[in-house]
């Protein structure tokens, strides 16, 4: 399988370089959604002072025409700083500084889908939405090939896997548990994580989230990710079916809650939102997946534990549908719901936004409200 050649420098060597004291400048690595929907970017400045807000952190730019953003007679694009964290890689007193990227003109970029998601969010405040999304991802070599598969042919059918340990189960662990604590370390909402159902695919969850929330956790985490993955050498992907045929695809199911649904009786609240995303299925088909479901169809097949992309469903605790209500919430009559239909590259914020549009604003027919 092959590795980055960056992989096989002396980490022994750059520690060394590490362990240096920095005075008192602040290394703040300011990070974006590129032109794609699901690529990020990266870049760090040196700031004099250690930030405590975001408001303490300057704005800044970059070439949007080498990031799919601008053209080149044009290309100055704005870093807006929207949320900081603690840097797991050069550590405290250095920042990750998660940013909104705006136009020449000030407007947001097409995919900077913050903007509304923060102003739909600020709407239902008092109703206290609460998001857990379940981040699945496969890592692959530099190749493209999952990591420790045969380099010809397959591994055994699935079924070991999940929730597997084991050389011959678990493929990958040390990336995972890096990853996990990089999370925690930055300050990152990361609840939990597990193997999943194919060979070489893991999962991680963020939240509970409140409102806006979710969105910054779940980028800055998966920026984490890409990060740890490349001092290993290898790649993470959120391709929704990263190998065709009778493998399982990767998801991000997203589960839902308000102050409403928590409580006692919250059932009926639940039910009511499931009849309105019943009636509004293509609309959050094509907000679930930075290619407007195209990506999404590869995966939700009907089969490998996924609805029919075409058809809208939902049970108590059936993981074949595109909403799942979990037994305990059945039992209690109160709790949270799970979207299922998310792809494994979707924009948390705008599947978030979605459900609030629906679920809360009450929002009917193929397009968004302007508000």
């Amino acid at each position: 399988m092959a590795t980055s050649a960056s992989a096989t420098l002396s980490k022994a060597v750059k520690q060394q370089y590490m362990e240096l004291p920095q005075g008192d400048k602040v290394q703040a690595m300011y990070i974006w959604i590129d032109g794609t929907g699901e690529g990020l970017r990266c870049k760090t400045r040196t700031l004099d002072f250690e930030p405590k807000s975001i408001e303490d952190l300057p704005e800044w730019n970059f070439d949007g025409s080498s990031t799919y953003q601008a053209e080149g007679s044009n290309s100055d694009m704005y870093l807006i700083p929207a949320a900081m964290f603690r840097d797991p890689f050069r550590k405290d007193p250095n920042k990750l500084v998660l940013c909104e990227v705006q136009k020449y003109n000030g407007k947001p970029a097409e995919t900077n889908l913050r903007v509304t998601c923060k102003k739909v969010m600020e709407m239902v405040d008092d109703q206290h939405p609460w998001f857990g999304m379940e981040q699945e991802y496969t890592i692959l070599g530099t190749d493209g090939h999952p990591f420790g598969w045969p380099s010809n042919g397959f591994p055994g059918p699935q079924g070991p896997y999940y929730c597997g340990v084991g050389a011959d189960k678990a493929y990958g662990r040390d990336i995972v548990e890096a990853h996990y604590r990089a999370c925690l370390y930055a300050g990152v909402q990361i609840c939990g994580t597990n193997a999943e159902v194919m060979p070489a695919q893991w999962e991680f969850q963020v939240g509970p989230c409140e409102g806006i929330n979710m969105g910054d956790h779940l980028w800055v985490a998966r920026f984490l990710l890409h990060r740890v993955c490349e001092d290993f050498g290898v790649v993470a992907s959120f391709d929704p079916k990263p190998i065709p045929g009778n493998w399982n695809g990767a998801g991000c199911h997203t589960n839902f809650s308000t102050k409403e649904m928590r409580e006692d009786g919250g059932l009926k609240a639940i039910e009511d939102s499931i009849e309105k995303l019943g009636k509004r299925h293509s609309y959050h088909i094509r907000a679930y997946d930075p290619k407007g479901g195209l990506d999404n169809a590869r995966r939700l097949t009907g089969h490998h534990e996924t609805s029919n992309i075409n058809e809208f469903s939902a049970g108590v605790a059936n993981r074949g549908a595109s909403i799942r209500i979990p037994r305990n919430v059945g039992q209690e009559k109160k709790g949270y719901f799970e979207d299922r239909r998310p792809s494994a590259n979707c924009d948390p914020y705008g599947v978030t936004e979605a459900l609030i549009r629906t679920c809360l604003l009450s929002e009917e027919g193929d397009e968004p409200t302007d508000y």
